[in-house]
């Protein structure tokens, strides 16, 4: 599948929330997987407290969706209790892919 799109997504951890963070992470794959028009998505670490979400997208079309999907509306729902920071949300496009 085509990906054109995508998003960049920031997550800062309060210190005491890190490990409930990356298990949330680590279960949503399942509803990435769920997504037909998320056919890239990732969750990484890049200290104890930060972590990041990276997807792609066909078109702007599937990233509305994600947008407005569980996995999105899950992590908001919890924000202020997980997160030291609001998520920083970046639409990016895509310039080149290797999967």
């Amino acid at each position: 599948m085509e990906t054109n799109v995508a998003l960049v997504v920031k997550l800062t951890a309060k210190t005491e929330t890190q490990a409930e963070v990356a298990e949330f992470l680590t279960g949503a794959v399942e509803l990435a997987n769920a997504e037909p028009g998320t056919p890239v998505w990732f969750a990484l670490r890049t200290d104890a407290t930060t972590f990041w979400i990276v997807d792609a997208f066909p078109s702007d079309t599937e990233r509305q969706v994600h947008l407005s999907g569980p996995i999105a509306a899950a992590l908001m729902a919890n924000a202020d209790r997980l997160l030291a920071l609001p998520p920083e949300i970046n639409p990016a496009d895509v310039l080149a892919v290797k999967l």
